[in-house]
């Protein structure tokens, strides 16, 4: 590629991570109108399908798409991945009941998986031979993300009360178009000519188990009891699919996930510190928001306003990473510097929270907590694919994603348990739910349990970056000749905010 077509390339993938992230956000203000106007009397209880649906669908393409990017090259599977997100979105913009909608945001999410996955395969393509980066694309990278992360509910809450709610999806359609008119002119990416067998039966045995676990962990203790049939019966399907996975990747000749990766250091540390990042960041945003609406009566609208401070310490760390990394920062010393300062955040977090905290004081550890994150996510990219064998940089690449999301689905899991099990324990009224019903003295007493219960997540938090923290350390240290920064990382935290 020229210079030229690279640098368009780069725009190109930056644009495809911001329709990603932005879809991921601005949804989820709209679920009211949305609801109202397609099915006012019963669509209330199909809203967490309109959000699991996209998540199950991208979850379980996830580990299809690196392998098909090493069997036929990242851009053949980039388009198709757009184009797949693209017609998603025009389907869910003409939908005429929930149930198509639901079914359209299915479809969606299957193209949406590789938005930005793939993308991270075609940006570490995009380095020319023996290339430097000045850290451009870094402080670029996050401050997209950042932005996107802050600004995503406002979009969609502005369309869905001053368009239609209709315009959240066909927004993608002129802008997908256009990525992939770029795309095509722009990316001269290398193509695979001889053909090797996919292993879709290991795809389809890795897409049940994460289906089963996303579900096990979105329903139990909301839904469904954690002992009930329903629950027990999906935890008997994650252990039955999980084992299934492992036995075919051992006998399938070219496996969707091969175990050999985890032979290599570096990728098995990187893949359980991103896993764990996956669990920490939806501490950090989920259960600060559910705090500020439970114990301090702020409105959700008015809580999501306290993300900002989070995206702009991920802004912020983007902007740090390019010229520390000039510097001599490797990615393992990104990582330890990460992952303690998140620990120090969830700490602060821990031991400050109260029912009269500062709300200034809540709003700088957050501020902390995204200069930890914007530390860690790009760099544990730049780690897997600078560790990666090159004909294994899709999967590779994808599984950090993979890994990713079961962290997330775990840790919302195992931090909302905690919350719930302490409340009921030290709490009156029996259960969270019944707080808002309760006054006076009940009430207070219920808040300052609901308070401790927080707490505890929040130490939970800081003892996972804490391990975190050790696997870090665990890195081999790196080269004496310092490391320039590349393209790849640029958008390395934007890929997994």
């Amino acid at each position: 590629m020229t210079e030229t077509q690279r640098k368009i390339g780069f725009v190109v993938c930056l644009v495809t991570i911001v329709l990603a992230l932005l879809d991921l956000q601005i949804v989820s203000a709209a679920t009211v109108p949305i609801v109202r106007d397609l099915d006012p009397a019963h669509g209330i209880d199909k809203i967490p399908w309109l959000v699991s649906a996209y998540a199950l669908a991208s979850a379980a393409m996830l580990p299809l798409y690196g392998k098909l990017c090493d069997v036929h090259g990242p851009k053949r599977v980039f388009t198709a991945a757009i184009a797949t997100f693209l017609l998603g979105s025009a389907l869910c913009g003409a939908a005429r009941s929930m149930d198509q909608l639901i079914a359209a945001r299915a479809l969606q999410g299957l193209g949406g998986g590789g938005l930005m996955s793939i993308t991270m395969v075609v940006i570490a393509h995009l380095k020319g031979p023996g290339e430097k980066d000045s850290g451009r694309g870094t402080n670029t990278g996050g401050l997209i993300a950042g932005g996107a992360m802050a600004i995503g509910p406002w979009i969609g809450g502005l369309l869905a009360d001053h368009a239609n709610w209709r315009w959240i999806f066909y927004v993608n359609l002129p802008v997908g178009v256009a990525v992939l008119a770029s795309a095509a002119f722009a990316l001269k990416l290398p193509e695979h000519q001889v053909r090797r067998p996919l292993d879709y039966l290991g795809a389809g045995f890795a897409a049940a188990f994460s289906s089963a676990l996303l579900l096990m962990t979105d329903w139990g203790g909301k839904k469904y009891g954690w002992t009930s049939p329903e629950i027990m019966g999906l935890a008997l399907a994650t252990a039955v699919t999980l084992a299934l996975f492992l036995w075919r990747q051992l006998r399938a000749p070219d496996p969707v996930l091969p175990l050999s990766l985890f032979r290599v250091r570096e990728l098995r540390l990187g893949f359980a510190v991103q896993a764990i990042l996956g669990g920490a960041m939806m501490c950090a945003i989920y259960y600060v928001l559910i705090y500020l609406q439970v114990a301090r009566g702020i409105a959700s609208s008015s809580a999501g306003l306290f993300l900002v401070p989070l995206a702009v310490g991920l802004g912020a760390a983007g902007l740090l990473t390019g010229p520390l990394g000039a510097r001599g920062w490797s990615a393992r010393t990104f990582t330890l510097s990460g992952t303690a300062t998140t620990a120090l955040a969830f700490a602060l977090l821990a031991t400050t929270t109260g029912p009269d905290t500062s709300l200034w004081l809540i709003r700088a550890e957050l501020l902390l907590a995204g200069l930890g994150f914007g530390q860690l996510v790009g760099q544990l990219i730049l780690l897997v694919q600078d560790s990666a064998p090159r004909h294994q940089l899709g999967v590779a690449t994808t599984s950090i994603r993979f890994f990713q999301t079961l962290g997330n689905a775990l840790g919302t899991a195992v931090f909302g348990t905690v919350l719930a099990r302490f409340y009921a324990g030290h709490g009156p009224g029996g259960d969270i739910t019944a707080l808002a019903h309760l006054r006076g003295a009940a009430h207070a007493a219920g808040v300052q349990a609901f308070v401790e219960a927080t707490r505890v997540v929040f130490w939970g938090g800081a003892g996972l970056m804490a391990v975190a923290a050790v696997l870090a350390w665990r890195l081999p240290q790196p080269p004496e000749l310092p490391r320039e920064p590349s393209r790849r990382s640029s958008v390395g935290a934007v890929g997994t905010a």
